[in-house]
């Protein structure tokens, strides 16, 4: 298939796409409404204007190739468009989800072609590049090496992770924040003005009304766009979007949430260190994000059981079988009776007194196994359950310690190269610091 076949005609697709373009009222609203230049562009301030790392690339100067990245709705397929538009070069779409390796190869070669005939260069788009595998992601290095294209992907995934590192060395990355809510009022209340591409005024809405679409839309231009598009139809008798039509409109709030991507990491390390800072409040919203986004109940369980592990320890060892039983009462109840279980023991943890003492004993000790050598075990721990062993001089020496108390003291467990070695303070130490943990909250 070519590329032309999948995208329409390279060479023309954007010609009048720009602020003369003709109008299709049976788009959506949100790609009416799409941005035409960089006047009409909202949001992402630290990328464009005057002194941003954009203003180049955005006034015609593209001298290397671009990864935008940043959730749904946040503009990056506008800026994509601003930026070909700006270069004059050659501009040609590109779908990570529609296309293959095949597909990639076409565009490639002609893209060098077309350069070799015309010195022209193009300027690729690549949509959820993040879903091309290591070998296409690789097809492209050649001709971004070469300069035959020059690069522009659109990614809502971590970069990091969903994009090898010799794209990344030939790309420069760029982050796009979610839209702020006065900035989506500011978008809706144009889109509700707007005579040729918006509403044209058939309809109105209070600014409570469009803060709260901006806030449902949680930062997504296009969902926010959506929902006015539906209020609006829902009010076309009444004229008024209000709380009622807002409300069918909405039907439920959708939480942005991935549950193996970035948000999903983000979300329950936000939980662990807010149940770490002992804030009780902080732990049970991000716990309520997680679980109104339909995160996987069990894994919040054991994330659960590490925390009152690793963070909560020596301090409050009874912590460790409230989150077990936390998980337990869910196994038996599940949803959403068997959240309220999960509530109970994120706050115990978030209330209780803290001690990593053994996390960062164990890590000692592990690091000690690392680096020295695997010493004999001390003749007199070993087990002698035979008579020859006995001989062998197995347990020699050995001494009971609930019959001979000196033994704490004066019997030595550890290896010949690490006598002495301490893992944890003395005990005094140990109980003072465990004491200056944060008292539980009372409930207000």
């Amino acid at each position: 298939m070519s590329s032309k076949g999948l995208f329409g005609d390279p060479e023309n697709h954007g010609e009048k796409s720009g602020a003369d373009a003709p109008v299709d009222r049976s788009s959506p609203l949100a790609e009416r409404m799409r941005p035409r230049n960089l006047d009409e562009f909202l949001g992402q301030s630290h990328l464009v204007g005057s002194g941003r790392i954009l203003e180049a690339a955005l006034g015609g100067d593209i001298s290397q190739s671009w990864i935008l990245w940043g959730p749904p709705g946040s503009g990056k397929t506008t800026l994509a468009l601003l930026l070909a538009r700006a270069s004059g070069l050659r501009f040609v779409p590109f779908s990570a989800v529609l296309s293959g390796i095949k597909e990639v190869r076409e565009v490639m070669t002609r893209a060098r072609e077309e350069r070799e005939r015309s010195s022209a260069r193009t300027l690729l788009f690549v949509d959820e590049i993040h879903r091309f595998n290591t070998a296409q992601q690789d097809a492209f290095l050649p001709f971004v090496e070469k300069g035959d294209i020059l690069l522009v992907g659109a990614t809502t995934e971590n970069p990091s992770f969903a994009l090898n590192s010799a794209l990344l060395s030939r790309a420069r990355v760029v982050i796009l924040q979610p839209l702020d809510p006065p900035t989506m009022v500011e978008l809706l209340q144009t889109a509700l003005r707007d005579p040729e591409r918006g509403l044209g005024g058939r309809v109105q809405a209070d600014v409570e009304t469009l803060a709260a679409i901006a806030h449902s839309a949680d930062g997504d231009a296009r969902r926010a766009l959506n929902t006015l598009e539906s209020a609006a139809k829902l009010a076309a008798g009444a004229g008024t979007i209000d709380a009622g039509i807002l409300a069918q409109a909405l039907q439920r709030k959708v939480v942005a949430h991935d549950k193996s991507g970035e948000a999903h990491y983000d979300l329950i390390s936000a939980l662990h260190k807010s149940v770490r800072n002992s804030d009780e409040n902080a732990t049970l919203y991000w716990l309520a994000r997680l679980l109104f986004a339909g995160e996987d109940r069990r894994f919040i369980a054991r994330r659960l059981i590490r925390m009152a592990a690793e963070d909560i320890g020596l301090a409050d060892p009874f912590a460790l079988r409230v989150a077990l039983d936390a998980a337990e009462t869910f196994e038996r109840l599940g949803e959403p009776e068997g959240d309220l279980a999960l509530g109970l023991a994120a706050t115990y943890l978030a209330r209780a007194r803290k001690s990593n003492a053994v996390y960062v004993a164990l890590g000692q000790a592990l690091a000690d196994v690392q680096r020295t050598a695997a010493e004999p075990v001390p003749l007199h721990l070993r087990n002698a359950p035979t008579a020859l062993m006995k001989a062998a001089g197995y347990g020699a020496g050995y001494r009971y310690a609930h019959d001979d108390p000196a033994a704490a003291r004066e019997m030595v467990c550890l290896p010949p190269s690490l006598l002495g070695r301490r893992y944890f303070p003395v005990k005094a130490a140990r109980d003072a610091a465990e004491r200056s943990g944060p008292e539980p909250a009372q409930p207000s």
